[in-house]
């Protein structure tokens, strides 16, 4: 691909040798609560992918330290060092979440002293409500659903060192914003941000989400397994969604099962395939590290940035 020119194309043999752990920092109890529904992840490719990415991670923390501290020489005055923050984009379904939490919980513990934390910018989505006001809500997950204005401002406050900021919760079970409940982002050494939107470019703003990254990933794989991976896990969601008539899912798992996957197929060809064409994949280019993947989400290339 054209747009991979300004990469380094790493085989998973190659990257795996570069940096060589004796420790393995979780177990496999704590990595199977990591995983997401229908995602794959062994402690193999923890080892061979997953903690040499840290330690790459780690190196560029170092870099932004150094040059914050030679901005506060050059400016003869103490400046504290701003959180490092980390954008992990992708598809739905091709296990963003996923890798965010694992790459949150080995940072934190190769690397004890950081307070890492993690949010995803599905609580900057507009609620339902308000989707529906402005006759949008069948393009959920595109740029306009997103309130990036609130989004900008919270990175702004993180990096400025606010010591609490609230982020919207966003639940998938009921498929909306949940009213009056937040979380609390308090001064983190580390921030990762996980959303289909971190590398987006903005419609009106004149700030880039990603301005405020200071490194960044990119989850890649064929589209083609991705709507596999999205069609499976739809039916597992609704393999236990008819226990709860809370559930979004709930109206799809009691009816007929092929109709509501022939629902989840449209909802892909229309909503997510036409996302991640627009306006995911030509973002990819925007990373620092491209985590390529192939058959039962194994990760088979790296692509890291030379400049």
């Amino acid at each position: 691909m054209e747009e991979k020119i300004n990469y380094y194309k790493i085989s998973r043999q190659e990257w795996q040798g570069f940096y060589n752990s004796k420790n393995m920092p979780l177990t496999q109890e704590e990595l199977d609560g990591i995983k997401s529904l229908n995602d794959r992840l062994s402690m193999q490719d923890v080892e061979d992918v997953y903690i040499p990415l840290c330690h790459l991670i780690h190196l560029y923390m170092k870099e932004a330290e150094s040059l914050n501290l030679s901005k506060g020489l050059f400016l003869h005055r103490y400046v504290k060092t701003p959180p490092f923050i980390i954008g992990i984009a992708g598809s739905v379904a091709v296990g963003k979440s996923t890798t965010a939490r694992l790459v949150q919980t080995l940072l934190s513990r190769l690397f004890p002293r950081r307070n890492v934390q993690l949010i995803t910018t599905d609580g900057f989505l507009y609620p339902n409500a308000t989707l529906q006001e402005k006759g949008i809500m069948d393009r959920k997950g595109f740029p306009e659903s997103y309130d990036m204005e609130r989004l900008i401002q919270f990175l702004n406050e993180v990096k400025s060192g606010k010591k609490e900021i609230k982020v919207p919760v966003y639940s998938h079970s009921v498929y909306d914003i949940v009213p009056d409940q937040f979380e609390l982002i308090e001064q983190p050494d580390i921030l990762i941000v996980e959303g289909i939107n971190t590398l987006q470019l903005p419609q009106n703003q004149q700030i880039y989400v990603s301005d405020f990254f200071d490194f960044s990933l990119f989850v890649d794989a064929n589209p083609e397994l991705i709507e596999q991976w999205y069609l499976e896990r739809f039916e597992q969601l609704l393999d236990t969604a008819f226990l709860d008539p809370t559930n979004y899912y709930y109206q799809f798992a009691i009816g007929d099962r092929k109709k509501a996957l022939a629902m989840a197929e449209n909802v892909w060809q229309n909503v997510n395939l036409k996302n991640l064409e627009e306006y995911i994949l030509p973002t990819r280019s925007r990373a620092d590290i491209i985590l390529h993947k192939t058959n039962h989400h194994l990760i088979d290339e790296i692509y890291l940035r030379k400049y």
